[in-house]
């Protein structure tokens, strides 16, 4: 793979690279980057790899090599201190929680020290403590150059550092941030460079479908009507339709909440805008932005704040016209229902185009690579969903043994997986399973419904069983903080959904076995996706064979991918889903997971668990 790597670099054009865990992929492509001598660029999915990257990875390499490289560590602006809110939050007088009094005299404390203003480097203060809110800056607040802080900023200091850099380590969001500034011929956030690794790269086509799409959500417009008053107050407390109008609009926001229904979820734009109240509601909330946009306007000259703010307000009013009234077919269109708000969104149908126009605009060279891009070898979904019709493509499997650290099992007689019964009978499934491997178990589902029914099932399982299991759950706690409890247990049981399916890494025997309940098929409900298979089929594709099993078995893989994570680890796979052997395209999705043994018999597995561990 690295003298596959080497080769793109130095002839440039793009590689699609699967690497199978275990394979050493990280070095792979770290160390003919660092031997190239050019300006490389690496980015991955989430900050926790980045900042694994940067502290262990790319150090380890480069004295390895004894190449004198320098790095630079580059995150979105939401994750540095902001001198200039940090100050507005010190003047509040009321705030959210009571921790978050004292966690505001921790960063004040941190803003004065630090070096980098990095919020990962203050590990007292929680990663969603509410505060964060108020002390960084998002794109739609930042005053820029404009700014009274400007020159002690730590996002121009991080900004600046990549500049000089040989090698700067960046994660997706922040890469197509900057490939949408372009996009819209506005300043790069990104140094030039002649190399971009995209590591953890099955991520792209879901963040670039985010990134390219645009959205109007109740949260944004409640931060910006905030924000308004707050320096109206400061600087035009004379002027008394300034918080007249940002209170115009914080009632709209409501009334929009209440029209949307008591549904939660996505509906297309079609369904939404047939219910008559939500049409008046948005009718109103236009009129009211209108309104706030042109009392800014008023004021704008008072302070660079406001002057932003109407600038914020304008461009509010313009999305939302775009939502109700945009009728190009290659646009989707729909409102996202939740608890406490809601979303307007809109995305391109496909970002291949636009994500094609990246490559050939630039003269660099691309890595894309993850454990989890192909289908069998075949990357024709990967390919068609990025618009990369010339990459080269390679795949190196994992070099574990499965069919001798790994079983899959398959347990006979569960009813259909889209019955009430199915979670209920998974459950009753895996309990002999977590006795014989004594917990020490992820259970995974496909959604959040099926995830309660499974806590509730269990918990009184274990307790009428006698089994004294840890539970662990997500959304009852942080997932850092879920898996650190989970290692140091070595007994637990965890149940999640999406955010536990990759990412996770817990090696040796902390974790022996991980169920899934049903193959991954992405909900056929959800309107992007509804309108991407109607376009397969308008083409003359099959919507099934051609888009949902590869994306199905490309998910699954990365599910199992959390059982084994080295070469002493062993386990067990349990799928519950009956249509891998019912279904004449579950030997499709079998024959791409790794080659474990297979297994339908609950007596293979407790002999898995009798046999004593290698070693």
């Amino acid at each position: 793979m690295a003298e596959a790597v080497a080769r793109t670099i130095a002839e440039g054009g793009q590689l699609v690279a699967e690497a199978g865990t275990g394979t050493g992929k990280t070095f792979a492509y770290l160390a003919p980057a660092l031997l190239s001598g050019g300006k490389v660029i690496v980015s991955t999915g989430t900050k926790t790899l980045q900042d694994q990257l940067f502290n262990r990875d790319l150090p380890l390499v480069r004295d390895a090599l004894k190449v004198p490289v320098t790095v630079a560590l580059l995150k979105g602006r939401s994750n540095y201190v902001c001198h200039y809110h940090l100050e507005r939050a010190r003047l509040q007088d009321s705030f959210a929680s009571r921790p978050d009094v004292r966690y505001l005299k921790r960063i004040e404390s941190f803003a004065r020290t630090s070096e980098s203003g990095d919020k990962a480097e203050l590990a007292d203060v929680p990663d969603n403590a509410g505060i964060w809110g108020q002390v960084t800056s998002t794109r739609e607040n930042c005053l820029g150059g404009e700014c009274p802080h400007y020159g002690e900023c730590f996002v121009m200091k991080a900004r600046k550092d990549a500049l000089a850099a040989d090698v700067v380590v960046i994660n997706h969001h922040l890469f197509f941030a900057d490939v949408v500034l372009k996009d819209e011929g506005l300043a790069d956030l990104l140094p030039k460079c002649n190399t971009v690794i995209l590591d953890e790269a099955h991520q792209l086509p879901d963040t670039a479908t985010l990134f390219f799409g645009e959205e109007i959500t109740a949260g944004q417009l409640g931060e910006l009507t905030r924000d308004a008053e707050l320096e109206g107050l400061k600087v035009a407390r004379d002027y008394a339709p300034l918080p007249d109008a940002a209170q115009g609009v914080a009632q709209t926001l409501r009334r929009v909440r209440l029209a949307a229904g008591e549904a939660l979820g996505k509906q297309p734009r079609a369904e939404a805008l047939r219910r008559p109240d939500f049409v008046a509601a948005l009718d109103a909330l236009a009129v009211a932005l209108d309104a706030l946009a042109s009392q800014l306007g008023r004021q704008a000259e008072r302070s660079d704040e406001l002057s932003h703010c109407a600038q914020r307000a304008t461009e509010a009013v313009a999305r939302l016209a775009r939502w109700r009234d945009g009728d190009d077919p290659e646009w989707i269109r729909w409102l996202d229902v939740t608890p406490h708000g809601w979303q307007l969104h809109a995305s391109p149908l496909s970002i291949a185009a636009i994500f094609a126009r990246q490559i050939t605009d630039s003269v660099r060279s691309w890595i894309f690579t993850s454990a989890t891009l192909a289908v069998n070898g075949d990357f024709t979904l990967y390919r068609r969903e990025l618009g990369l019709s010339d990459a080269a493509t390679g795949c190196w499997d994992s070099p574990f043994d499965y069919a001798r650290q790994a079983l899959l099992y398959l347990p006979r007689e569960l009813p259909q997986p889209n019955s009430f019964e199915h979670t209920d009978a998974v459950v009753a499934a895996a309990l002999p399973v977590l006795k014989a491997s004594g917990g020490r178990a992820f259970l995974l589902f496909t959604t959040l419904r099926a995830l309660a029914r499974a806590r509730e099932t269990l918990a009184a399982a274990l307790a009428r069983e006698g089994l004294d299991y840890p539970l662990l759950v997500q959304g009852e706690g942080s997932r850092s903080e879920l898996l650190s409890r989970f290692r140091v247990l070595g007994n637990a049981v965890l149940l999640g959904s999406q955010s536990f399916w990759e990412g996770v890494d817990v090696q040796g025997e902390a974790l022996s076995v991980v169920v899934i309940d049903k193959l991954p098929f992405a909900p056929p409900d959800d309107p992007l996706l509804a309108a991407r298979l109607a376009h397969i089929a308008r083409e003359g594709g099959n919507p099934f064979l051609d888009y949902q099993l590869p994306q199905a078995s490309i998910s699954l893989k990365q599910g199992a991918g959390r059982l084994i994570r080295s070469e002493t680890d062993r386990g067990v796979l349990m799928v519950c889903d009956r249509r891998l052997r019912d279904k004449p395209y579950g030997r499709r999705i079998l024959d791409a997971l790794p080659p474990m043994r297979r297994t339908r018999e609950l007596d293979d597995v407790l002999e898995f668990f009798r046999e004593r561990s290698p070693g």
